[in-house]
């Protein structure tokens, strides 16, 4: 069964909720997920504001595409390496 999927701006409206002082059980049930993955997203987002969590989102993104980048380099280099070193 797949669960809902929830946007970052959604979670954290869910835990302004929360922090409001209604009980984590009772949101969890509204929102058909679990107690755990409320804490789960607390965890993740407690204290964050809409703005920040997009700036997180983005900067995500940005560090898995540098990440990205950085491999094929790695990858490029290890085979002039070895082309280098006559091993083709």
């Amino acid at each position: 069964m797949k669960g809902k999927r929830y946007t970052e701006e959604q979670i954290v409206r869910i835990l302004g909720e929360v922090s409001s002082g209604r009980s984590i059980a009772e949101t969890a049930r509204q929102y058909s997920v679990s107690e755990g993955t409320i804490y789960r997203w607390r965890k993740k987002f407690g204290g964050m504001e809409i703005s920040e969590v997009r700036r997180l989102k983005e900067l995500e993104a940005e560090n898995a595409r540098l990440r990205r980048i950085v491999a094929q380099q790695a990858m490029d280099n290890d085979a002039l390496k070895e082309l280098l070193r006559g091993k083709w």
